[in-house]
C-alpha cells in the first residue's frame, strides 16, 4: 500500500513540474495572439511566484489543520484549474488572474509534499522525488512543442497539461483516505527521516515559534542561496557563454540543458548513495562540487571547460536541495517540521525570483563577466551558512548530552 502511495506522491510531483517551463516555451506565440510586450512575460512569472512565496509561508497553518492529502487535492484543484484558464485566456490581464491560483496551488503542494516524505520516507526517497519533478519541467515544453505550429495552438497546449493535472486531481480524490494510513504506518516499511549516529533534533526547553527555532534562519539562508546559484545558471548561463565564451546561442542552449540534466540525473543517482552516505555528507559535498565547477567558469580555460563546469555544477546541486528537504526533522524536530518546510520554500522562490534578476542588473552595469564570480560567490555563501548550521546543531545536541 504504501508503495503504491508513493508512486501517487511521485506522479504529483511530475505534475508540479510540467507547468513551471509553459509559459517560456509558450510565450513568443502567446504574446503575439494577445498583443503583449516581451517583457509581461517576466512579470506573470513574479505574480506566479508571489502566490508561491504567499502560499509556501501559509502552509504550515493549513496543512496541520487539513492534512496534506486534503491541502494536496484542492492545490492541485486550482492548478488544473488555473491552466484552463489560461488555454481560454483572451487577453494578457487574464494571465495575471489566473497567474494567482496557479502560484497558491504550487507552493502548497510543494511544502506539504516535501515534508510528508522527509517525515514518512528516507532519504532515497526524497532524491528521487526531486528527479521527478525534473520530469515535469522536461516534459512541459515537450508537450507544448507539439502545439505551437499554429498561431492559436499553444492554447491545446494549457489545455492539454490541465487535463493531465484534472486527471492527478481524480487519483487524489480516490487516495485521501490513504494518506493518514500511510503516517500512521510511518511509510514504507516503516522508514521515518534518517537520523545520522550520534545526532538528534534539537530540543527546547520551552515553547518557542517555529522561526525562533536555534538554525531555521541558518537553513533559510542556505536555500536562499541554493535557488541563487540554481536559477542563476538556468536564466543566464547561455548569456554567459555567447557573450564570454563566444558560442552560438543554440549551443549555448544545448549545453545549458546538460546542465539541468546533470541535475536530474545527479538527483536519481543520489537516491542510492543515500542507502550508505548520511544527508549532511552529501550536502556538503555537494556544495563542494558545485564551488569546483564555478572555478572551472573562472579560470582563463578553453570553452569545453565551461561545460565541464557547468556539468560538474548541476551534479554538484543535485543533492543539496532534497537532502536539505529531508533534514528539516531530524534538525528541528517533527513537531515545526510543516511549518520550517513552508519557510524553506518560501525562501527557495523568494531566491529564485529575485537574485537571478539582480544579477541581471549586476550584468549591465558592469559585464557578463561577472557571472562566475557570482556563481561562486552565492554557491560559498550557502556552505558558509549550511556549515555554520552544522556547527549550532551539533553544540545543541552536545549540550543536551550533557545534562544528561
Amino acid at each position: 500500500m504504501a508503495t503504491f502511495f508513493l508512486i501517487i506522491i511521485y506522479l504529483a510531483f511530475i505534475s508540479l513540474g510540467l507547468p513551471d517551463s509553459l509559459l517560456g516555451t509558450a510565450w513568443p506565440v502567446m504574446r503575439q495572439e494577445l498583443g503583449a510586450p516581451l517583457e509581461a512575460a517576466g512579470l506573470v512569472f513574479m505574480t506566479i511566484a508571489a502566490g508561491t512565496i504567499a502560499s509556501s509561508l501559509l502552509s504550515g497553518r493549513a496543512l496541520n489543520r487539513f492534512g496534506t492529502g486534503k491541502v494536496t487535492l484542492i492545490s492541485c484543484l486550482m492548478t488544473a484549474g488555473a491552466l484552463l484558464g489560461y488555454a481560454f485566456a483572451p487577453s494578457l490581464a487574464w494571465l495575471f488572474v489566473f497567474a494567482i491560483p496557479l502560484g497558491l496551488g504550487a507552493g502548497a503542494v510543494d511544502s506539504g509534499l516535501n515534508n510528508y516524505v522527509a517525515a514518512h520516507y528516507k532519504a532515497h526517497h526524497m532524491s528521487w522525488l526531486h528527479s521527478f519533478w525534473g520530469v515535469g519541467a522536461t516534459l512541459g515544453p515537450i508537450i507544448m512543442s507539439q502545439f505551437i505550429t499554429g498561431q492559436s495552438e499553444w492554447r491545446n497546449g494549457y489545455l492539454t497539461v490541465a487535463g493531465i493535472q484534472f486527471a492527478l486531481v481524480v487519483i487524489l480524490l480516490f487516495s485521501l483516505p490513504l494518506w493518514d494510513r500511510v503516517a500512521r504506518a510511518g511509510g514504507v516499511n516503516g522508514s521515518g527521516p534518517h537520523v545520522e549516529e550520534g545526532e538528534a533534533p534539537p530540543v527546547e526547553s520551552k515553547p518557542v515559534k517555529p522561526i525562533r527555532v536555534r538554525g531555521v534562519k541558518l537553513a533559510m539562508l542556505s536555500f536562499l542561496f541554493y535557488c541563487s546559484v540554481e536559477a542563476t545558471v538556468g536564466l543566464w548561463g547561455s548569456s554567459f557563454l555567447v557573450g564570454v565564451k563566444e558560442l552560438s546561442a543554440a549551443q549555448a542552449a544545448q549545453w545549458v540543458s546538460l546542465y539541468y540534466l546533470g541535475i536530474t540525473a545527479g538527483r536519481f543517482i543520489t537516491g542510492f548513495i543515500t542507502f550508505k552516505v548520511g544527508n549532511r555528507q552529501l550536502i556538503r559535498g555537494g556544495q563542494l562540487t558545485a564551488l569546483a565547477g564555478a572555478a572551472l567558469l573562472l579560470l582563463p580555460l578553453p570553452s569545453t571547460f565551461a561545460l565541464v563546469g557547468l556539468i560538474v555544477i548541476g551534479l554538484g546541486l543535485a543533492p543539496i536541495f532534497p537532502c536539505m528537504l529531508h533534514e528539516t526533522p531530524v534538525r528541528f524536530g517533527k513537531r515545526h517540521s510543516q511549518t520550517i518546510m513552508g519557510y524553506q520554500m518560501a525562501m527557495a522562490y523568494t531566491g529564485s525570483t529575485f537574485l537571478p534578476p539582480l544579477f541581471g542588473f549586476l550584468a549591465s552595469a558592469i559585464s557578463i563577466g561577472v557571472f562566475p564570480w557570482f556563481i561562486a560567490a552565492s554557491a560559498a555563501a550557502m556552505l558558509l551558512c549550511s556549515e555554520q548550521l552544522n556547527v549550532l546543531l551539533a553544540r545543541v545536541v552536545t549540550k543536551k548530552d550533557n545534562f544528561r
